[in-house]
Order: C-alpha cells, then sequence, then structure tokens
C-alpha cells in the first residue's frame, strides 16, 4: 500500500476475516483497554448529531488515537435508528476511517457495525471473565439476557469462548418475534444450548449468574434487583436501564469514568442525584493492569459492568482487520486517493 492509497473493507469481509478469531479479538480489546488506562492514547468525548423533534434517532462520532504497540488514530461514526427494525433492517450502521498516526493519511475505511457490535460484546465478555475470577469460570453455566438484537448474540459468541461451560440461556424481548429469531440464531452458534424463553425479567434475575444487559431503552425500567444472585454479574451494556438507587447499592466498574458520565446514562443519572462519583470503584483498564482488585473484598456487592464504549476499541479491531486483509490480500483498494500536490498541478 502507497501512502496514498486506501484500502475499502466492506462488512461481510469483516465477518469472514474475524471468523473464528474471538480469542484474538478479545486479546486486541484487553490490549486497548489497559493501554488506555495507562494513559497512552486521546479520547475526545463522542459528539452526538440529533434531529428536531426526534429523539430517538442519533449519528455519534467517536475520534481517537490509541497509542502502545497499536499507533494508530481514527475515527467511527455511528448511527443509531431504532426504527429500521420494524422496516426490516439493521438499527444501527456504521464507517470507521483509520488514520496513520505519522502521516495523517487515511489508511482504511472500513464498514464498522460488525466491529462495533464485536468490540462491544468482547468488552463484555471480558468484564464477565475477570470480575467473575478465572478460577470460578467452570461454574459459570447460566447466562440471562433481554434485549434479543446484534449486541447481545455477539456478546454470547463471546461468553461461549471465555465461559466453555455455559450449557444454558434465558432471553427475554418485548417482542416474541425476535426472541424466536434471536433463539434460531443462538442455536448455530452451539447446538448443546438449551435455550428457554422467558415471559419476565425476574425469572432471569433468579437464575443467571451473567444478566447481559442490551436494549433500545433510553431511561432507566428496572427498578429492583433483589431477585438476583449475590454473585451476579450484570453486563450493562446499554447502559440507561437500571435506576440510580440499583446503581447506588452495587460495585460498579466501568470503561472510562469520564465518557460513561454523560448522555443521560444510569451512571450519569446516579450522579446527578447524588453530587459525586466514589459509587464507582474503578475501571476495567484498571482491573486488567492490577491497579484495582477484580473484587471488592471489604464490600462484596453485586456487580455492574457500564461500558460507554471507548473509540479505541474501534481502533484496535479496525487495525485488526487492516492487517488480515493485507495479509491475505482482501479489499478493495483505492489507488492514488490523494490529489497530486498543489505545486506540481499545471494551472489552465
Amino acid at each position: 500500500m502507497k501512502h496514498d492509497d486506501i484500502l475499502l473493507l466492506k462488512g461481510d469481509l469483516i465477518v469472514s476475516l474475524f471468523q473464528g478469531r474471538e480469542l484474538e479479538i478479545l486479546q486486541a480489546i484487553k490490549s486497548a483497554y489497559q493501554i488506555h488506562a495507562k494513559g497512552d492514547s486521546s479520547l475526545p468525548h463522542s459528539n452526538f448529531l440529533r434531529f428536531p423533534n426526534n429523539e430517538k434517532d442519533r449519528i455519534i462520532a467517536l475520534p481517537a488515537y490509541l497509542g502502545g504497540n497499536a499507533d494508530i488514530a481514527g475515527l467511527k461514526w455511528i448511527a443509531s435508528f431504532p426504527g429500521n427494525l420494524a422496516l426490516g433492517m439493521e438499527r444501527a450502521s456504521a464507517v470507521l476511517i483509520l488514520n496513520s498516526a505519522q502521516t495523517g493519511h487515511a489508511q482504511a475505511i472500513l464498514e464498522s457495525s460488525v466491529i462495533s457490535a464485536k468490540r462491544t460484546a468482547a468488552s463484555a465478555a471480558l468484564a464477565a471473565q475477570y470480575l467473575r475470577g478465572e478460577q470460578s469460570l467452570a461454574t459459570v453455566r447460566t447466562v440471562g439476557l433481554i434485549g434479543t438484537g446484534l449486541i447481545n448474540f455477539e456478546t454470547v459468541r463471546f461468553l461461549l469462548a471465555t465461559h466453555p461451560n455455559i450449557t444454558t440461556l434465558s432471553i427475554f424481548d418485548l417482542s416474541q418475534e425476535r426472541a424466536d429469531q434471536f433463539k434460531h440464531k443462538c442455536q448455530q452458534l452451539s447446538a448443546k444450548l438449551e435455550i428457554i424463553i422467558v415471559s419476565e425479567p425476574q425469572t432471569i434475575f433468579q437464575n443467571s449468574a451473567i444478566i447481559a444487559l442490551a436494549t433500545t431503552a433510553g431511561k432507566p425500567h428496572i427498578f429492583d434487583l433483589a431477585e438476583c444472585r449475590s454473585d451476579s454479574i450484570i453486563l450493562h451494556t446499554s447502559l440507561r436501564d437500571l435506576s440510580p438507587e440499583i446503581i447506588l447499592s452495587a460495585d460498579n466498574i466501568v470503561d472510562d469514568i469520564d465518557h460513561v458520565c454523560r448522555a443521560e446514562t444510569s451512571i450519569h443519572l446516579t450522579e446527578k442525584q447524588v453530587g459525586n462519583r466514589d459509587f464507582i470503584r474503578g475501571t476495567i483498564g484498571d482491573i486488567f493492569n492490577g491497579v484495582i482488585p477484580a473484587r471488592s473484598i471489604t464490600h462484596p456487592k453485586l456487580q455492574i459492568f457500564s461500558p460507554f464504549g471507548l473509540g479505541v476499541l474501534d481502533l484496535a479491531l479496525g487495525q485488526l482487520a487492516y492487517k488480515l486483509a493485507i495479509e491475505q490480500q482482501l479489499g478493495t483498494k483505492i489507488e492514488s486517493f490523494l490529489p497530486t500536490s498543489w505545486l506540481e498541478r499545471i494551472e489552465s
């Protein structure tokens, strides 16, 4: 690839490149969290483009730089239009641009809804793995999922990679049709799974060691987790399901404290209610780096992982896809994307 060439990677190609590479993806995400937690990154706040008289639809810009052995910059531009589901379309669509950290030149343009879903799911699976502790992975057999879209499907994929003894999925969705579709898709991941569609979330709270929340809720709708097992881990990837009272009663781990305390997330609502962030024990990157323990020894509580979704994770997986495509000579090369230097142009 010359400095003025760009590689274009379509979504189906990225799916193919990542096939069977769950462990590589998990390692890339863990490494990105570790680099970010050490401060070797640049992560401006996401910018939300919203539309007049439309509270649900948005397009978000996530610029980022990831240092360490990645040394890559870029921008994810991701649209979330929940109404697409009723039209038979995916809720989210996205584009990722990778830029050289040395020249600033764009190196690749990637379809990024695949990358976005996998980085979100992989981060959730890593949190479940490390918060519970490596020694207890064998005891996790039941996972509960609230919300049956792409994010929770990918979460199942990565949980199966980190927790090989999972045997049962309990799933809940407001739409029976989506729940049925989700059950069929998850069966493709493992024919050995027992998949149970439940009629109310309480059944999931009572029986699941790991509970993954991936809904389109815009404000809290869960106000009581008293029925949860004391050792449960809540993967709160949709960020706005839980009431501040639940957040205050839990051991809270996030991906980035400044980022998650905004945009009316449950963590943000809790901060506004109590006027501080003391209820957040730390970040998943600090756990990976050994700065804080995986569990609070003095005050063991239900654990909640609330990841805002960091652009450095998209860069990490985008770079992995780019390297795999280069190695396998795949993708569409756009040659000489940049114009001839203005000093060399012949003016007419």
